[in-house]
This record gives C-alpha cells, sequence and structure tokens, in this order.
C-alpha cells in the first residue's frame, strides 16, 4: 500500500490540488492529513471541503494548531496567523467549522502514528525541531513510524533499539528504507506553505510493502495563491513568503 500524508495545507488551494494530483499518478492508494488545513491561504474553505471529501473516502485526518483556533482563539500566535485566522473564521460555513473541531490529536493505524506537532504532547503544540526535542516524541511513541508536520520544514529522526537517536535531511525523490529494528519519525514539509527555503510543496509517501518513505516536491501555481492572499487584504507577508518557501 502507498500512502500519501500531506500537512499544513493553510488554505492553498493550488499547492493541495498539485500535491492530490502528483499522488493519484504515483499510485496513492491512501491519503492522511496531518492538520492545519486552515490559516494564512485564501481557500481555506475549498481545503477544508477537500479533505473532508477525502475522509468520507476513508482517508484519515487530524486536527493542527490553526484548525483549532478557529475555536479556541489566537493567543498564542503571532500578528499574520492572528489576523489569518480572524479572515479564515468569517470564511468558513457552520460544516466546515464543525468538521474542523470534530478531528482527533493522533490516529493511529497499524504500526503507524499520526500527529501534528509531537508525540509526547500533542495538545502543547511544540515543535519538533532537534534530536533534543525529536527524542522525546520517539521515546513516547508506540509505533514504528510517527509522521508529524507543524514546522514546515522535513526532517526524519530515528532511534535504534539501543536508543541512540539521530537524523538527516530527506531529499526530495529519494526512497528511504525503514529499518524494522528502528523507531522512526518523519517531520514533514508543508504543503501550502513550505519554509526550507524550497518553494515546492512538500509531501511524502510511505510504501508499506517496501517499508519506505520518499518525500516529494510539487511545484504549483504560485501566482495565483499568492495573488489571491494579496486580494483577500491579508498581510501581504504571507504571500511573499510563498515565493521566498521562508
Amino acid at each position: 500500500m502507498r500512502i500519501a500524508v500531506l500537512s499544513d495545507i493553510h488554505g492553498n488551494r493550488e499547492a493541495l490540488t498539485a500535491c492530490l494530483e502528483h499522488a493519484g499518478a504515483a499510485g496513492a492508494d491512501r491519503f492522511v492529513f496531518l492538520g492545519d488545513y486552515v490559516g494564512y491561504g485564501a481557500d481555506p474553505g475549498f481545503v477544508v471541503d477537500s479533505v473532508a471529501a477525502h475522509t468520507e473516502r476513508g482517508a484519515i485526518a487530524i486536527r493542527g494548531n490553526h484548525d483549532e483556533a478557529i475555536e479556541v482563539g489566537t493567543n498564542r500566535m503571532n500578528d499574520s496567523a492572528a489576523l489569518a485566522i480572524t479572515w479564515t473564521r468569517a470564511q468558513l460555513n457552520p460544516n466546515q467549522r464543525a468538521f474542523l473541531s470534530s478531528l482527533p490529536l493522533t490516529a493511529k493505524e497499524a504500526d503507524r502514528l499520526y500527529v501534528h506537532a509531537n508525540v509526547n504532547a500533542p495538545a502543547a503544540w511544540g515543535y519538533v525541531t532537534d534530536l533534543y526535542s525529536a527524542s522525546r516524541s520517539l521515546i513516547a511513541m508506540d509505533a514504528h513510524i510517527a509522521f508529524c508536520g507543524h514546522i514546515h520544514v522535513p526532517a526524519l529522526y530515528h532511534m535504534s533499539a539501543t536508543g541512540k537517536i539521530a537524523s538527516f535531511e530527506p531529499v526530495g525523490g529519494v526512497e528511504i528504507p525503514l529499518s524494522r529494528h528502528r523507531r522512526w519519525l518523519a517531520v514533514l514539509g508543508a504543503v501550502g506553505q513550505p519554509r526550507d527555503g524550497n518553494p515546492a510543496a512538500c509531501y511524502a509517501i510511505l510504501d508499506t510493502d517496501r517499508s519506505s518513505i520518499t518525500y516529494v516536491r510539487v511545484p504549483y501555481d504560485l501566482d495565483t495563491a499568492a495573488r489571491k492572499i494579496r486580494a483577500a487584504g491579508l498581510p501581504p507577508r504571507l504571500a511573499d513568503r510563498l515565493y521566498e518557501g521562508r
């Protein structure tokens, strides 16, 4: 089975559409969405409806901090993110808001765990940015591999049977074997707002038969996504950073 795992879409219709089309062409049998469907981008309703439609067909979807902020508020967000959430809240209909509120913080399927931010304290929205923060998730997890997003920068961590933890930066399009003798933590880049210096959308494909993961970069229509952000009256910086991948 080939599972496409997508995170941090952030209202970016063009990036989501490009990734879904790419995953379909790559033979994805199943989809998993790791949260943050809204915020920053100009098409939150489209993204929420698309994810909801996939869940009706058997996909897994979990909640991100921007999704939660639609209902609980923006106290922990910077000014641009808070403004985008306030704008987004007014764009969503009751059914879309109810869908976001209904999503779980984590989901487990077979030997795979899905979460938005981290494994050890998913409701606290802490970031996995280094070996120390990754170690807390790797120790806490009860799975062969866990997937998270939240930082918009792709990374892959692993822990050996003796507790040794290491990491490396995945290269787009390169298949990585997942040894059964290690635990793995796959931190996905963002579909809708990459921050690793590469503006192309990012998602991953897990091949359960081959026990491997491939991070994928997908170019998309940046100009349209940025133009719609500006036209909506959202902070211009949210459009500019799409080109920078920062």
